[in-house]
C-alpha cells in the first residue's frame, strides 16, 4: 500500500503551491511559520506527517530568510518521522554560482546542495537550473523538470511556425534555443555576449540570418533584463521583423521592468516559479503547476518522468 501523499509550501512559494495541489486534488498542508521578535525562523506543521510522502514547496530566490525557512522545514519534517521528502525548489537560488570563475569565490551552488541534503532531504525536484549539471552537486535523486512542458505549446498556439526563428542570448544557451528549433523544425542564431562586469554587457553580435523573421529568444531566467533586451535591440537592427522572449525564470530586479518597456521585445513570456513583483503589460505568465502536479503523482507512484519531456 502506498504511502499518504501530502503537499506543503513555505511562504515564498504559496501562491504556486495551491495550483499545484489543486490540480493534484489534495488540499495543502497546514504549517505555521513562526518568528521570533528578532526574525529568527520557526516552522511547525500543524498535523500528523509521520509515514508520508512529503513534498515541500519553496523557491529559494532572495532573501536569505527562503532558503533558510526550507531547511527548516526539512528538518522538522525529518524529526517528524515521514517516510519521504521531496524538496521542490521551481527556481534554485544561487545557481549562477556553479563554479569558481575568478580566485577567492564560493560555489554557492555546491554549498546550497549540501544545506539540502544534510538538512534531510530525499530528492530534490527543480526546473531549468542555471547549469545542469549542478544536478551532480547532489548525493540524491534530482529530478530536473523543463519550461518547455508549458512553453513548447504555447508557442504552437500562438506563433505562425513558418517564419519562426529561435535564438540564444548567450552562448550559454545554445543548446536550450537548438532544442526548441528541432522541436518546431525552426531556424536558430545565436548573440555572442560580452561582458565587462556581471549584471553589465559591453557588445553583442548577432550569428545568423534573422531579417524579416519573427525571433523568439528563450532562456533560463530574467533578471536586470540587460541582456534581454539588448539581445531584442540587436535582432531588430538586424531586420528581424518581430521579437519575444520565452523566460523559465522572473527574478526581475532592478530597472528589469522599465528596459522591458524600453526595449523592441513585444512579449515576454514567463513562468510562476517566482511570483511577479508587479504587472507589466509586455510581461505574460504561464503556469508550471500542471507540470509540477503530473510529476508528484508520476514520482509518488514510482512511474518515469520522462514522458513530461516529450512536446
Amino acid at each position: 500500500m502506498a504511502s499518504q501523499l501530502k503537499i506543503f509550501s513555505g511562504t515564498a512559494s504559496v501562491y504556486l503551491s495551491e495550483k499545484i495541489a489543486e490540480l493534484y486534488g489534495t488540499p495543502l498542508g497546514e504549517i505555521v511559520v513562526s518568528r521570533f521578535s528578532d526574525g529568527e525562523i520557526q516552522p511547525s506543521f500543524n498535523e500528523s506527517i509521520r509515514g508520508c510522502d512529503l513534498f515541500l514547496i519553496q523557491s529559494t530566490f532572495a532573501p536569505a530568510d527562503n532558503l533558510m525557512e526550507l531547511l527548516l522545514m526539512i528538518d522538522a519534517a525529518r524529526r517528524a518521522s515521514v517516510k519521504s521528502i521531496n524538496v521542490v525548489t521551481p527556481y534554485f537560488g544561487y545557481a549562477r554560482q556553479d563554479r569558481k570563475d575568478k580566485p577567492r569565490v564560493s560555489i554557492g551552488a555546491r554549498l546550497v546542495a549540501n544545506l539540502i541534503t544534510a538538512a534531510g532531504a530525499d530528492r530534490l525536484i527543480t526546473m531549468d537550473l542555471h547549469a545542469g549539471q549542478i544536478q551532480g552537486f547532489f548525493d540524491i535523486p534530482v529530478d530536473h523538470l523543463d519550461a518547455s512542458a508549458v512553453f513548447l505549446p504555447h508557442i504552437r498556439d500562438h506563433v505562425k511556425l513558418e517564419n519562426l526563428t529561435f535564438a540564444a542570448p548567450d552562448m550559454g544557451g545554445v543548446a536550450r534555443a537548438r532544442y526548441y528549433a528541432q522541436r518546431l523544425k525552426a531556424d536558430m542564431v545565436v548573440i555572442d555576449k560580452h561582458r565587462e562586469r556581471a549584471n553589465q554587457v559591453a557588445a553583442m553580435q548577432v550569428i545568423g540570418e534573422v531579417k524579416d523573421r519573427d525571433v523568439i529568444l528563450v532562456d533560463d531566467l530574467i533578471d536586470t533584463a540587460g541582456t534581454l533586451c539588448k539581445a531584442a535591440d540587436e535582432l531588430m537592427l538586424k531586420g528581424a521583423k518581430s521579437v519575444n522572449a520565452y523566460v523559465t525564470h522572473p527574478i526581475l530586479s532592478g530597472q528589469a521592468l522599465q528596459r522591458i518597456q524600453d526595449s523592441a521585445l513585444q512579449g515576454v513570456y514567463v513562468t510562476d516559479t517566482l511570483p511577479l513583483k508587479e504587472q507589466h503589460e509586455k510581461v505574460h505568465v504561464i503556469s508550471i503547476a500542471p507540470v509540477f502536479a503530473k510529476a508528484f503523482r508520476k514520482i509518488h507512484n514510482f512511474e518515469s518522468i520522462s514522458s513530461l519531456f516529450i512536446n
